[in-house]
């Protein structure tokens, strides 16, 4: 597949591919992963026509920065709208500090200077904090990210996990390309005031767990045994009843995919795709074969009756647990 459709992000934003890559699994949080089968995925997303990848400081403590550096290298650099968060601090044995977010002004400007090496690039296309800090302003973080983008080190600002407040406040300081936040079919909590003041501001969404972290794949099992570093293992949605009450909305969703010919992950991927033309999936493959599995969900067109029959499948509200462990929600300030 070549030449996947083009969306814009939001009013200020870059135009980027229909469906983009997040690279977080091909570094860390999901168990092991082979680091050629990233690349190898990485070059085939770009030549499927995928543009934009995003990634963070904090996956694999800088290493899928190095990796996606390497990639850089390789290619032309106009071939990839590179999306960086930061703000989130690690410890040496690969866990996550419990201290708020670092997004003050300082950080901003000391986290860009490491991903600008990383990366091996002099610009980042954008950048945004991963979480908000309650002991400092939006207005102060997306005040540096502005001067930043005026020194020409970013070329666009976006945010990810805000409420519609931090959205307004923060558009109020510079423009705003996108937000990323967690959106699918089992996390629908950005419809009731989060998507609403994008579309009215103007600002794209950036969707990610489209899959809700292989739930929704098609090729989730409910006897699969997750290793120690894999996040999930202590995700409410895998567990118990909770991953047996959601394993039959999958099965729900299996079957739509089944009539139209499709993939449980397409038919899923194309939902998110149909609610809004400034809303792009995310989706996270780390090998070749899942991404083209994934990609096929560009060719997939959801008419208003089978967007119907998807949502009596899996209706809005039926995902059973939190989709983070509570000390994790307490962070979002989306779900304030």
């Amino acid at each position: 597949m070549t030449g996947l459709r083009r969306r814009r992000l939001g009013a200020s934003g870059p135009e980027v591919s229909v469906i983009g890559l997040g690279a977080m699994g091909m570094s860390d949080l999901y168990g092991p992963a082979d680091e050629a089968e990233s690349v190898a995925t990485l070059h085939a997303a770009i030549d499927a026509g995928v543009n934009l990848v995003d990634t963070a400081d904090f996956y694999g403590s800088g290493h899928n920065e190095m990796l996606i550096g390497r990639v850089l290298r390789e290619r032309r650099r106009e071939e990839m709208v590179v999306s960086v968060k930061f703000g989130a601090r690690r410890t040496p044995d690969g866990g996550f500090q419990a201290a708020p977010y670092d997004v003050s002004a300082a950080a901003v400007k000391d986290r860009l200077a490491y991903s600008l090496r990383r990366l091996g690039t002099d610009y980042i296309d954008i950048y945004r904090p991963s979480r908000l800090n309650p002991q400092v302003p939006v207005e102060e973080t997306v005040g540096a990210l502005l001067d930043m983008q005026q020194a020409g080190y970013i070329r666009h600002i976006g945010l990810s996990e805000v409420g519609a407040d931090s959205i307004r406040r923060a558009a109020a300081v510079a423009p705003i390309s996108d937000v990323q936040i967690e959106y699918s079919l089992l996390s629908r909590g950005p419809e009731a005031t989060i998507l609403p003041a994008l579309r009215e501001l103007g600002i794209g969404l950036t969707a990610y767990g489209v899959l809700s972290r292989g739930l929704l794949s098609g090729h989730w099992s409910a006897d699969r045994e997750l290793t120690g570093t894999d996040f999930r293992a202590n995700s409410p949605r895998f567990q118990g009843e909770h991953l047996a009450a959601n394993l039959r909305l999958v099965d729900a969703l299996g079957r739509v995919a089944q009539r139209l010919g499709a993939t449980t992950s397409q038919v899923a991927i194309a939902w998110v795709a149909a609610q809004g033309e400034q809303i792009v999936p995310l989706v996270g493959a780390r090998r070749r074969d899942r991404l083209a599995e994934s990609l096929a969900a560009a060719d997939l067109t959801l008419d208003q009756e089978t967007l119907e029959e998807i949502e009596r499948a899996v209706p809005a509200g039926a995902a059973s647990g939190q989709r983070y462990a509570a000390p994790m929600m307490d962070l979002l300030d989306s779900e304030k």
